[in-house]
């Protein structure tokens, strides 16, 4: 192996598989279920059933380097722990680990001050609410973060948002209590990226209307409690800027980094199960009077599915390890390429799985509909892939300027 796991990342894997198989793969139709008969703005139970379980295992925020309340994990590490919880749907919000959550502890961690941390990092540690982190708006092309129109005006000791938001993930919740808002707080700036700004709303703030939970591939609440989010004349005080004016890019480069690893990581995990369940499939079937599995297309795809896991799983790797060694600022380009290799990697073996399955794959029985819609998600989440190519390439080509 070119990155080996420590002995404590081997501890805490097998214990996470443990986990899995005991609690999270017999548990996963009845969230499912629980999903599709309570909808979006509900409590799942099977979740809170579980989390007690996980965290009294010692499988609790797993994700959070050095920080005092997690494993203390470097990127690297954490990988193939996160690629485990990534086979269900069900798992990362039940270890604590799930998007955004995840990225909005980190936030709070590196930049909320003491008293934010006291009130809302601490019950995020614990589990106990839920956040959202506002940034897509429907009103322009969000892909270039630059045309968020929201605003955010300082009026003496507090400061006025308005704007509409959507694709804001948990705010159907009811335990979502935190949103982490970006919108411009000068926008006549020169420069672009000093215009914005992230600011802490809480969500029971006068003013927010949480308009509409919106589908992914009619999916309501699994896998993405996706939401549209109306602000208006909100007033927050000035204590809950973070970090300053004019620095919303910053943080966003500092939280979107380790939240497109850790997307990898998890769609790694569910090409892994996707490929098994397909495995299983052509070797239970009979068609032409041999089995699936020894029709040549099958094995092509079969082949290349596996090769293809590989490459991902590298690329991803190698990532971590250059986010753990320089930063998540300098591994920019090794964060880019996985974005843009791992959801279309993914996208491609569950397509080859729903084949294999017949018509039942384009039904729900199977897990397969709902794993497509997260990968075909994935190409857009955190910044689509044309955003990521074109980044790639003028890396690429800045090697030659001088030429």
């Amino acid at each position: 192996m070119l990155y080996p796991m420590s002995p404590k990342v081997v501890e805490l894997k097998r214990k996470l598989e443990s986990f899995m198989d005991r609690h999270i793969y017999s548990n996963e139709e009845r969230f499912y279920r629980e999903a599709e008969e309570l909808g979006p703005w509900k409590v799942y139970p099977v979740v809170e059933e579980l989390k007690p379980l996980a965290r009294a295992e010692g499988l609790w925020n797993l994700f959070l380097p050095e920080s005092g309340h997690g494993a203390g994990l470097t990127n690297l590490e954490y990988a193939p722990l996160c690629e485990v919880m990534g086979r269900s749907h069900l798992a990362p919000e039940v270890f604590n680990c799930s998007a955004p959550d995840t990225g909005n502890m980190e936030v709070l961690q590196r930049y909320g001050t003491e008293k934010d941390k006291e009130r809302w990092l601490k019950p995020l540690l614990a589990g106990e609410i839920r956040s959202c982190f506002a940034m897509t708006e429907p009103a322009v092309a969000s892909s270039d973060a630059t045309n968020i129109e929201s605003s955010i005006v300082r009026d003496g000791d507090h400061y006025v948002i308005n704007g509409r938001k959507w694709y804001t993930t948990n705010a159907t919740d009811p335990r979502c209590k935190i949103c982490i808002f970006m919108g411009k707080t000068d926008p006549d700036n020169a420069d672009r990226h000093k215009q914005q700004s992230m600011i802490l709303v809480p969500m029971d703030t006068p003013g927010i209307e949480v308009k509409r939970a919106l589908p992914v591939f009619g999916f309501y609440g699994v896998p993405d409690r996706a939401s549209e989010v109306i602000f208006t004349n909100v007033r927050v005080p000035k204590e809950n800027m973070l970090l300053g004016e004019g620095r919303g890019f910053e943080i966003a480069q500092g939280r979107l980094g380790p939240g497109r690893i850790h997307h990898c990581m998890r769609l790694i995990g569910l090409s892994e199960r996707t490929l098994e369940k397909m495995c299983r499939r052509v070797r239970s079937r009979v068609a032409f009077g041999k089995p699936v599995s020894e029709q040549t297309v099958t094995q092509e795809r079969i082949a290349e599915a596996r090769i293809m896991i590989e490459q991902a799983r590298l690329l991803t790797l190698n990532a971590a390890y250059a986010m753990d060694i320089v930063g998540n600022k300098v591994a920019k380009a090794e964060i880019a390429m996985i974005k843009v290799a791992v959801p279309n990697m993914a996208c491609q073996i569950i397509d080859w799985a729903i084949q294999a399955h017949g018509g039942g794959g384009t039904s729900n029985d199977f897990g397969l509909t709902q794993a497509y819609a997260t990968a075909r998600l994935l190409r857009l989440a955190d910044g689509p892939d044309e955003v990521h190519r074109n980044q790639i390439a003028r890396f690429e080509l800045k090697k030659y300027s001088n030429a």
